[in-house]
């Protein structure tokens, strides 16, 4: 689950079966009782529907984790990122980093950094076609040294620079659960 939208789908699929909910935040749900096999098949069949993978294992857990501290990080973060994201990722994961991101690379195919990267390009696609900020209020937001830096990955990323991206009459977005 990585957005409030995501959250109310996964409650109201577990309600129908009538599943008490203790407590829920992104990509976590915990429940008032366990399932038993033929509930978790339900369950899980009724999150694939909605594009939803039931997690039960550990390591899948922590990556869900990751991606979702990341997530909520760049995207739903009001003030601006002001923190290193490996720090960050440890202490809310009371994990060493280095042990995530073996992890993650392992799991995932992608380091942890570049799926951060990815995230905040998505961020920057995002308030570049609402016009929220300038390029250089958008660097400070996302934790770029400059205007350069951003552009350099947003160029690396998309293959084009941010004013060619803006110039676009079919701005592609990526899903930010897919990234």
């Amino acid at each position: 689950m990585v957005c409030p939208r995501c959250e109310t789908a996964v409650k109201v699929a577990l309600e129908k079966m009538g599943v008490p909910i203790i407590a829920m935040q992104l990509g976590e749900v915990e429940i008032a009782t366990d399932l038993n096999k033929s509930q978790m098949l339900i369950l899980s069949k009724n999150l694939n529907e909605l594009g939803f993978e039931l997690l039960v294992d550990k390591e899948d857990k922590t990556i869900e984790r990751i991606k979702n501290l990341l997530i909520d990080l760049v995207h739903y973060k009001k003030e601006p990122i002001k923190i290193n994201f490996s720090n960050y990722l440890a202490e809310e994961l009371r994990q060493d980093y280095s042990i995530l991101s073996k992890l993650f690379s392992e799991k995932e195919g992608v380091t942890i950094e570049h799926f951060f990267i990815a995230q905040k390009i998505e961020r920057a696609k995002e308030l570049l076609i609402y016009n929220e900020m300038t390029l250089g209020e958008i660097a400070i937001h996302l934790n770029y040294n400059d205007v350069a830096h951003l552009s350099n990955q947003f160029k690396k990323t998309t293959g084009l620079n941010p004013t060619q991206f803006k110039l676009l009459k079919d701005k592609k977005r990526t899903d930010i659960g897919a990234l």
